[in-house]
C-alpha cells in the first residue's frame, strides 16, 4: 500500500469501519473485560487455514481493513443520532505492508464525538456532552507454529486521557470533555514491540469509558457507558512481505 496521507488532529473519518463493535453498561474487573472481548473475537478474528499436522511456520491470510487502507474508522452510537469515533492510523512503518514481528510498529489514535441532532458549530449548551474517563487497550496475537505457547497481551496501554492533554483542555470529574472546538482525544504515537517470529496478526482490543449526556444541557442526565472496539491488524514475515 502507499504511504497514509497526513492526517488532522480532529480526524473524523479514516477509512472503512473495521469489524466488530458493542456497546454495554459499564464493566469493572478485568475478567469481565476479557470475557466481552472474548466474544467478539469469535466475529472478527480471521479463521486461520488447515494447518499443516508437523510443528512448523505456514503463511497465512489476516483480514485487516486497517492494513489495507493504512488507516480505519471506528464509529459507535451511545445515543439516538449521538457518535463517538475512534480513529486509528499506522504513522511508522507508514507502509502496513512493512509491519514484521521483530520491529517497532507505531500508530496513532483519536476519539471524538459528534451530535448529529445539532450543526457541528452549535454551541456546547446545545449539544449532547460526552466525557472520556479512561482508555484502556489489550491485545492478542494470532502465531502459525502449532503447540507455540501464545504470547498474552504482547500490548498494552491504559491511560486517563486528562494526563494525555494540555492542562487547560475541558474537563471535569467525568473526564475529557470530547465535543469541544478543541477537539476530542489525540494520541499521535504509540508503539508495538517486537512480535513472536511466527506472529500474522495482532488484534487491539479498545475500551473506552464514557459518560453521556441524554439531555442537552442537563447535569442530571448523564449515564456511563463502555465502548468496545476490536481492530485486527496483519503481521508480515520480513522475508515474505506480501503474504
Amino acid at each position: 500500500m502507499l504511504p497514509a496521507p497526513s492526517r488532522s488532529p480532529r480526524l473524523r473519518a479514516l477509512g472503512a469501519a473495521a469489524a466488530g463493535l458493542v456497546v454495554l453498561t459499564s464493566l469493572t474487573g478485568c475478567t469481565q473485560i476479557a470475557s466481552v472481548f472474548n466474544g467478539l473475537q469469535q466475529n472478527v478474528v480471521a479463521t486461520p487455514a488447515p494447518r499443516p499436522a508437523v510443528t512448523q511456520a505456514v503463511s497465512m491470510p489476516y483480514d485487516s481493513k486497517f492494513t489495507y487502507d493504512g488507516s480505519v474508522s471506528l464509529s459507535t452510537d451511545v445515543a439516538d443520532g449521538l457518535e463517538v469515533r475512534l480513529d486509528v492510523w499506522a504513522a511508522d512503518p507508514k507502509r502496513t505492508q512493512e509491519w514484521a514481528p521483530d520491529n517497532d510498529k507505531t500508530f496513532g489514535f483519536a476519539v471524538n464525538v459528534v451530535d448529529h441532532r445539532v450543526d457541528e458549530k452549535a454551541v456546547l449548551t446545545q449539544k449532547r456532552r460526552v466525557y472520556l474517563s479512561m482508555v484502556s487497550i489489550t491485545s492478542q496475537v494470532s502465531q502459525s507454529t502449532i503447540g507455540q505457547q501464545q504470547m498474552m497481551s504482547p500490548f498494552q496501554f491504559s491511560a486517563d486521557p486528562r494526563t494525555l492533554v494540555p492542562s487547560d483542555t475541558m474537563r471535569s470529574d467525568r473526564g475529557l470533555l470530547l465535543n469541544t472546538f478543541q477537539g476530542g482525544l489525540l494520541v499521535p504515537a504509540t508503539t508495538i514491540h517486537q512480535l513472536p517470529a511466527d506472529t500474522y496478526g495482532i488484534t487491539l482490543q479498545f475500551a473506552l469509558q464514557v459518560w453521556v449526556e441524554g439531555t442537552a444541557n442537563t447535569d442530571t442526565s448523564f449515564q456511563q457507558q463502555t465502548v468496545y472496539q476490536v481492530l485486527p491488524i496483519a503481521i508480515f514475515s520480513p522475508t515474505n512481505p506480501t503474504q
